[in-house]
């Protein structure tokens, strides 16, 4: 079958390989995008910017697999990078310039600048920019979105692009039924903008079943048919004077990332469906066409890029004082998070630096029992996130961890050791018997030497760092704080509504039995007053043991307060829970919580 390259042809030479075109020699431009995985769109939804450094990052081995790939096949590309990024990691941006590449702008965080406002869109933009700029010390040119692809109705933006201080955009991938009336758009193109012209360089698309069908990016090679994509990326070579345009993720490259079990099947298998296709995927390209960067590329004898030889750098002032400075990063609120060495790995600062002695002395001490059921998985994304943890609450409180391993039957228990087990404010607690959640919170609250006593779900689907405000809720006349997303002010995100309707309504149910004035009653993440916990009759080992707590709570007319919070779905790993016998053991827990409510002495026997 002709129309694609053969054997013989990916052993040729490089020089034998170079097309005599109008396209600047038959050479092709490469485009990377460079991101982490947990920064991929498939998980926008669930991944909160301000939650990144929590994740283990593996910009620095994809870059490296990356960069020696491309010096393997003496290729030079152009790499599009966050700014965000490129302020955690700046050594990473240097090391693709020094490697010879061109260096873009992704924008400063992975968001949809589409939705903002249009000042904060030309913060991102500009904020990207300098900051590429002050790392490499080269004029940075191009820009590309880093979510979504820009539509006939979005063209307005590239006004904002250009006036941003870009002179090429690669934010466009052509659909017929969007420019039907313009084919022009599937090539590089002049967009005019009101202050001059900015070059448009879309990722190549081919003509398939009477639409424009992708053929660039890494995601379309690694699902659809090597023969198909090869045969007509080779037509386009052959034919087009516009050049090949290629791009993919460098987290393509990587066969090892944690795996996130957020997303619903088609976006796993968007997602991670043939990475492993990837590593021998990109050599073969390499070798089968000549590719270099948009920067190179415009310097090529007839090349359609070449109106950016003559573009000189201009500096764009803002309109007014407040378009871009000071810099705004729009997205949730993003906390301080630790600074990041050039490897990716969080570095926290020490407990208690910087404050004084007095500091030290009025500190409150608690213990923060983590109950643990299989969740090798979830372990490293905690660790990260208690290193923060524990030191922004260090002014005024001296936080000790306590896990409990519930028996474990995967890796749970060794990686515990292996992350926490050198740590003098770690201790790690095991179940030889698997007891269930409640029971290792409740082994947890015995063990711990302090009355202030917090405990937490292993997955953070609760955001930890809401113990600032709980903690202080916790005076000497509370018993129980507990973290609630059925208050008025709290809140749920990505959870499915069948879940919520069932647990909201198990919650009115408790709360019309016992008329405690509590939106939620099944909550882990709580603050104890211990004192207040260790002498009630509690039955209940499993998930009902929460809801039995805060009933006994309720029934000994002690005090909880609640604190609004959101909850959201699990990152790594499955949900422990059978929702359907939770459901009906709930229901026999409210038959005995209405016997000892109205005082029937058969329900005070613990029917397990």
């Amino acid at each position: 079958m002709s129309g694609f390259p053969t054997i013989r042809d990916l052993s040729r030479e490089r020089t034998d390989r170079i097309r005599p075109q109008a396209n600047g020699g038959g050479i092709q431009v490469l485009t990377v995008n460079v991101e982490d995985y947990y920064q991929a769109a498939v998980f926008h939804r669930y991944v909160q910017a301000r939650n990144w450094y929590r994740f283990d990052s593996r910009l620095q081995a994809n870059l490296e697999t990356t960069l020696a790939t491309l010096a393997a096949h003496e290729t030079k590309a152009t790499f599009f990078v966050l700014g965000w990024i490129a302020e955690q990691h700046p050594a990473l941006v240097r090391m693709i310039v020094d490697a010879g590449h061109e260096v873009g702008s992704r924008g400063h965080l992975h968001q949809p600048l589409l939705s903002l406002s249009k000042a904060d869109r030309f913060d991102d933009l500009v904020r990207s920019r300098k900051t590429l700029e002050d790392i490499t010390g080269n004029p940075v040119r191009g820009f590309r979105m880093s979510d979504g692809w820009l539509k006939r109705a979005d063209l307005d933006f590239l006004e904002e692009v250009y006036d941003a201080g870009y002179e090429y955009d690669s934010s466009l991938m052509p659909r017929k039924r969007d420019f039907r009336d313009q084919p022009h758009r599937r090539f590089v193109h002049q967009q005019p903008v009101s202050a001059g012209r900015l070059l448009e360089i879309p990722p190549s698309t081919t003509e398939i079943a009477g639409g424009w069908i992708p053929i660039a990016g890494g995601n379309y090679q690694r699902q659809l048919p090597d023969r198909l994509m090869r045969s007509a990326v080779d037509r386009w070579t052959t034919t087009e004077a516009s050049p090949y345009v290629m791009y993919f993720q460098i987290w393509e490259m990587d066969t090892e990332q944690p795996e996130l079990s957020v997303v619903g099947r088609l976006s796993r298998l968007r997602h991670y469906r043939n990475l492993d296709k990837y590593r021998w995927l990109l050599p073969q390209y390499l070798k089968a066409w000549n590719f270099t960067s948009i920067e190179q590329h415009a310097h090529l004898p007839n090349s359609p890029l070449s109106s950016l030889v003559a573009a000189k750098a201009r500096s764009v002032a803002p309109k007014t004082a407040s378009d871009c400075i000071p810099f705004r990063i729009v997205t949730d609120d993003v906390p301080s998070s630790p600074q990041a060495n050039d490897s990716g790995n969080s570095i926290a600062a020490p407990l208690n630096s910087g404050s004084s002695q007095s500091a030290r002395v009025t500190q409150k001490s608690a213990t923060l029992v983590i109950p643990c059921y299989n969740e090798e998985s979830s372990l490293p994304y905690l660790a990260r996130t208690l290193e923060h943890l524990k030191n922004t609450l260090s002014k005024q409180y001296a936080i000790s961890v306590l896990f409990v391993d519930d028996c474990s039957t995967d890796n749970t228990r060794q990686l515990l050791q292996s992350l926490f087990g050198t740590e003098s404010d770690v201790r790690i607690l095991h179940h030889e018997q698997n007891q269930g959640v409640s029971a290792a919170i409740l082994t947890g609250i015995a063990a711990a030497e302090t009355e202030i006593v917090c405990s937490m779900d292993c997955d953070c689907s609760y955001d930890p760092h809401e113990l600032q405000q709980m903690l202080p809720l916790l005076t000497t006349d509370v018993s129980m704080v507990t973290a609630s997303p059925y208050h008025r002010d709290g809140g749920v995100r990505n959870v499915p509504g069948w879940r919520l309707t069932l647990s909201h309504g198990l919650s009115v149910m408790y709360r019309m039995l016992l008329r405690q004035r509590l939106a939620t009653w099944t909550s882990c993440f709580r603050v104890y007053r211990k004192s207040q916990i260790m002498d009630l009759p509690l039955n209940e080992s499993g998930f009902l043991g929460t809801a039995e707590l805060a009933a006994q709570l309720s029934l000994h007319k002690r005090k909880i307060v609640e604190h609004p919070a959101v909850l959201e779905v699990r990152l790594f790993g499955a949900s422990k829970m059978k929702t359907v016998r939770t459901i009906f053991s709930h229901l026999r827990l409210l038959g005995r919580v209405a016997c000892m409510r109205f005082g029937l002495a058969s329900g005070l026997k613990g029917d397990r």
